[in-house]
């Protein structure tokens, strides 16, 4: 049910969403800890997408520990590794068309389910448990190339400080650089209440000791060495495409690579992402 709220960017006046802010308004008034459960249940828990590609004939599944259980890998190719990191309620099946092209040019594509995601273990997700599973990953790699990011998978790969990750480059695809304006105006658009979510935010920052406040992929992007790529639709509707260009304006390590009619979820499978990883390595 999350991702109903997350990806759902209708600003007007609707009576089912004032409803759901007095409703959540006065749960979390009369009974705080239950509010508290029961809107961790429902904005943080993805939903676990249907695979939507065949796996490659040469794909190899695999799992390692991580902070937030079992997570589940996927590896395809040989040679230097790129790590690929999806986006909230995706999963590790959306890059496999885009992995057999990285493993065509003498790569090794590592793609992972983040916790809660795909077939990995963990009840809920977020950045911080994004950040951990990735760092996790890392830490099974004895190098990395770079790493390969969608959506929310962008942020916490820019987030990310693991010293495998230093200088190294990225391929950004419809990435969310303002994670949390978008992230607080996508549950303020919902309707449910903001005091409510701030709490279960605040529960999270002290689990992880991640503050909110802290977290910027738009200006820690900027203190990157190495270059970048972005590939975004100009008509996406779930991150914003203006961002991505303001970035590619004011970064000079930061190229972006526009496209059309492909959306949010279809240009991870667009010769424009082939293109950008092939510029990449170049």
């Amino acid at each position: 049910m999350s991702d109903k709220i997350y990806f759902k960017s209708d600003s007007r006046f609707n009576f089912k969403k004032h409803m759901l802010n007095v409703a959540t308004r006065v749960h979390h008034r009369i009974a705080p800890g239950h509010a508290e459960k029961t809107a961790t249940k429902l904005l943080l828990t993805p939903v676990r997408a249907k695979p939507k590609h065949a796996a490659p004939a040469d794909l190899i599944e695999g799992s390692i520990s991580s902070k937030e259980g079992l997570l589940k890998t996927y590896r395809v190719g040989n040679g230097p590794v790129w790590v690929l990191t999806h986006g909230w309620s995706g999963s590790a099946n959306q890059f496999f068309p885009l992995m057999q092209h990285i493993a065509a040019q003498g790569y090794t594509a590592l793609a992972f389910d983040h916790p809660a995601h795909g077939n990995s273990e963990g009840e809920v997700g977020h950045l911080p448990g994004f950040v951990s599973g990735l760092e996790a990953v890392l830490d099974s790699l004895d190098e990395t190339q770079g790493v390969i990011a969608h959506s929310m998978g962008c942020a916490a790969a820019i987030e990310c400080q693991h010293p495998k990750l230093s200088n190294k480059p990225l391929l950004l695809i419809a990435p969310v650089l303002d994670y949390v304006s978008n992230l607080f105006g996508s549950i303020e658009r919902s309707g449910y209440s903001m005091r409510l979510f701030r709490s279960v935010v605040s529960k999270v920052e002290n689990e992880y000791n991640y503050p909110m406040a802290s977290v910027d992929p738009f200006e820690k992007l900027k203190n990157r060495t190495a270059h970048c790529i972005i590939v975004h639709d100009q008509h996406d509707k779930f991150a914003q495409f203006t961002v991505s260009k303001q970035a590619a304006t004011q970064m000079c390590r930061v190229k972006l690579i526009e496209t059309q009619g492909l959306g949010h979820g279809r240009i991870l499978q667009s010769q424009q992402a082939k293109d950008a990883f092939d510029a990449l390595i170049s």
